[in-house]
């Protein structure tokens, strides 16, 4: 995929996207730090996580979804992109937040919701400062999934999502 695909598209569209992307990305935010922290000490940690990446392959599924039905899947793929990564962030930081909450010693330090998503942040960006470390087995392993599921998103999400706007793109060019 290059930048000359997209010269084609009209401003308001390529604007509309552009608009679309960050409110999605604010939503998410704005959800996060609004939804309350429910306080169940003994719930599942695979609970949690599965929860949140079942969450997550449904959102992935419905963004691919409309990007193949979307009449520009181009920008559609762009505004996914802007909902996914997100979404997986914000999850990945609700269960660390959650955890932390639950036993404030599954960190070196007690997580509030920014540092909870500061610490997702850095895991998914592979830098890893070390100022936050897990600290107990639940949470090294639920560190170890993101960090796996890091790798599939980078590789594999994002390869869907732009593969998916170049096949709408190329079966409505061809028809």
């Amino acid at each position: 995929m290059t930048l000359s695909g997209v010269a084609g598209f009209q401003r308001s569209r390529l604007i509309w996207a552009a608009v679309r992307s960050i409110a999605m990305a604010a939503l998410l935010l704005v959800a996060y730090y609004l939804v309350p922290l429910a306080r169940h000490p003994h719930q599942s940690i695979v609970l949690r996580l599965t929860g949140a990446l079942v969450v997550f392959v449904a959102v992935l599924a419905n963004e691919v979804r409309s990007i193949v039905n979307h009449d520009e899947p181009l920008l559609r793929a762009g505004v996914s992109m802007a909902t996914v990564i997100p979404l997986f962030l914000v999850l990945f930081a609700w269960i660390y937040v959650s955890m932390s909450h639950s036993d404030p010693r599954a960190f070196n330090t007690p997580l509030d919701r920014t540092t909870a998503l500061y610490f997702t942040t850095t895991v998914f960006s592979t830098v890893g400062f070390g100022d936050i470390v897990p600290r107990m087995d639940p949470a090294r392993i639920v560190t170890m999934v993101q960090m796996a599921a890091d790798l599939i998103v980078i590789a594999v999400v994002v390869r869907l999502i732009f593969g998916a706007a170049s096949n709408a793109r190329a079966r409505s060019q061809s028809a």
